[in-house]
């Protein structure tokens, strides 16, 4: 019980006493029993973060955002990857609801719904990141996709162009189909044609970006301009590009959504729509410690943040021949 009262600070315990219980304590190296802890009081102070990617540099900026804000407030975070694979995700689910994690902080895979009928059956406080899943009102906090993307699309037309190609993630996937909306709302807003927009549809992957900017490229008219609808995809069209014997800007312009880490290139020079990725895991972690002590109000929380356009040297007037 004098042991107890030193490691968990409760009652009262003599100076005396207290220092020769944490020199055996540091002789012995003991270490607390966390798992008799969690099932003492019903909590084991473990979140945990699932993403879909977590090679992508916007990933890996939520997910310090979401471990810095918990270890604030003495939380760990147990971090896992699915690939983008709906199997993958409903493995962790289950994986992570046997190891009696507090909460869920998770980036959806596709468009199924299947993890998020299992945490409600089991009651597990949980908010989506990033992703929206249609027409189910659930905690989640994502940056304004739709909105960031009618900007960038803005900024070509206003250059010019008039051909440009959507080379975008699955369909089934909303950070994916906000972004078209915003690319189809800025067409309209110029009095173009949306539904004759040049869509490409693939994986959020190099290789995704690679094929549909092949594919784009290829058409005749050659589009002006390429609109990747994240970082990965728009390195694949870089390669692309390259491939095809064009130049940037001089060729063909390329904006893309996300930036690329400095690891890339020794100058960033992609225009692009910046999300705030750390802020996102931030808020997104907030809101769930704030579900875990009983804290905000009752109905689901959507939290929209703002993306900010920078312009660099990747976009610029369409050249003055077709090709």
């Amino acid at each position: 019980m004098t042991v107890s009262r030193v490691i968990n600070d409760s009652g009262y315990i003599s100076q005396e006493t207290r220092s020769r219980v944490e020199e055996a304590i540091q002789e012995l190296g003991y270490i607390p029993n966390a798992l008799a802890r969690s099932l003492r009081f019903k909590q084991t102070r473990t979140i945990a973060l699932i993403v879909t990617d977590i090679t992508n540099p916007f990933f890996t900026t939520v997910a310090r955002g979401v471990e810095d804000t918990a270890s604030e407030q003495d939380f760990s975070v147990i971090f896992c990857n699915t690939d983008e694979s709906p199997d993958e995700e409903a493995r962790y689910v289950n994986v992570l609801m046997q190891k009696q994690v507090d909460g869920l902080l998770l980036v959806p895979a596709g468009g199924s719904i299947e993890s998020i009928k299992s945490l409600r059956a089991h009651r597990l406080p949980f908010v989506l990141l990033d992703r929206r899943i249609p027409n189910i009102e659930v905690d989640v906090v994502y940056s304004d996709h739709e909105q960031g993307a009618f900007e960038i699309i803005m900024h070509l037309l206003e250059l010019g162009h008039q051909r440009i190609a959507v080379l975008s993630g699955p369909a089934d996937v909303t950070s994916a189909s906000d972004r078209v909306a915003g690319y189809c709302r800025a067409l309209a807003h110029v009095g173009m044609d949306p539904h004759v927009a040049p869509i490409y549809y693939g994986p959020f992957t190099a290789e995704g970006g690679y094929e549909s900017a092949k594919r784009a490229l290829a058409a005749t008219p050659r589009p002006t301009a390429l609109f990747a609808a994240n970082n990965f995809i728009a390195n694949g069209a870089l390669r692309a590009i390259r491939e095809a014997g064009l130049k940037l800007v001089d060729d063909v312009s390329l904006v893309t959504f996300d930036d690329l880490s400095d690891s890339f290139f020794i100058e960033p020079f992609l225009t692009v729509v910046q999300q705030p990725a750390y802020e996102i895991g931030r808020q997104a972690t907030l809101l769930l410690l704030d579900r875990l002590a009983g804290n905000g109000p009752d109905e689901p929380q959507e939290i929209i943040l703002p993306a900010q356009l920078i312009v660099r040297k990747s976009s610029g007037p369409p050249p003055c021949h077709t090709g």
